[in-house]
């Protein structure tokens, strides 16, 4: 039994206030609750609020929830202290499994046992991380993107011990905040997004390693380019359009031979027929019934919109310098 419904958590307790923790503290207190935050660290507190006070001007822009306040954060003492009347609790300390195996048993043993405890880890499993509770069906992992008072993506996803029961109540309380929950349908490291980063960041370090192209270089690509794309439709999506009216099939059809081709340093799978029928099924299911022409006009206006903003975001800059 969860002490609440997502819609109706009124005081979240934040564990550890690095970059991560104190993104999550200025989004809870964004979205009109009140935070209670704990970090041991010598001058976590002043850091804390230096930094919500820094951000606010930038959330008061993107907008608030009714009631919500810088005055609404209090630091505890102790975990206990933190931990005690919260409705969920949003642990964002340091990637040390040992350490976390270590918070989540003594969280476990603060906290009411109808709270969801929540990890806010970037690579660890909680399979691994809830060994020791003795409630662990509460436990959840939700991984952010920096910051997260601004980027919407959460990645949700249990563990081996974890009631499907919480994982969707997570995934409902980051919704009710504002976020955009993607709840995985199993464990994996490093979850999606920071594996797919991964990927791109371990190519653009072979790069400047060998020489091929400089740092700017590289980030003038992908700001200039494919980056723009995948804020409207992601990487799947995109190259779905890159096939014309043939979609995925006729892409992967085209473009299937230079999978092979060494352009980067990670091997590609082999595209068999199951591989491919997951890829057009998989875009189809995406595109929700619209046509390639309506992705286009989709894809047209969003990136007109943004560049158009990228636009005012730089005049902006040159005026204030």
């Amino acid at each position: 039994m969860i002490r609440c419904q997502a819609e109706e958590v009124r005081r979240v307790a934040v564990i550890g206030t690095g970059v991560i923790g104190g993104g999550w503290a200025a989004h809870f207190l964004r979205a009109g609750l009140n935070v209670v935050a704990f970090d041991p660290s010598p001058g976590a507190e002043e850091r804390l609020r230096a930094r919500i006070t820094d951000v606010w001007p930038v959330l008061e822009r993107s907008g608030l929830a009714p009631g919500a306040a810088p005055a609404r954060l209090h630091f505890a003492a102790t975990l206990a202290e933190a931990v005690a009347e919260a409705d969920v609790v949003q642990e964002s300390t340091p990637e040390n499994l040992d350490r976390k195996v270590a918070l989540f048993d003594a969280m476990d043993a603060a906290a009411a046992p109808d709270v969801v405890l929540l990890s806010s880890t970037s690579g660890l499993a909680m399979s691994d991380m809830q060994v020791r509770c003795r409630h662990p069906g509460r436990t959840v992992v939700g991984h952010p993107f920096n910051p997260p008072y601004l980027i919407p993506l959460v990645e949700v996803v249990g563990g081996a011990r974890s009631d499907p029961a919480a994982v969707a109540w997570a995934a409902a309380f980051y919704r009710a905040t504002g976020k955009y929950a993607l709840v995985m349908q199993r464990e994996l490291p490093g979850f999606i997004a920071n594996r797919l980063q991964d990927a791109l960041w371990r190519e653009a370090l072979h790069m400047v390693a060998a020489g091929e192209a400089t740092v700017a270089e590289i980030d003038a690509a992908i700001a200039h380019g494919p980056g723009l794309r995948w804020a409207l439709m992601g990487p799947c999506l995109t190259f779905h359009l890159a096939g014309g009216a043939g979609g995925m099939g006729a892409m992967l059809d085209h473009f299937g031979p230079a999978l092979q081709e060494p352009w980067t340093r990670l091997e590609a799978p082999p595209l068999t027929a199951e591989l491919r029928a997951r890829m057009v099924e998989g875009c189809a299911a995406v595109a929700t019934g619209r046509s390639i022409a309506a992705l286009e006009r989709e894809r047209d206006y969003g990136l007109a919109a943004i560049l158009e903003v990228l636009a005012q975001v730089r005049d902006q800059g040159r005026q204030e310098q």
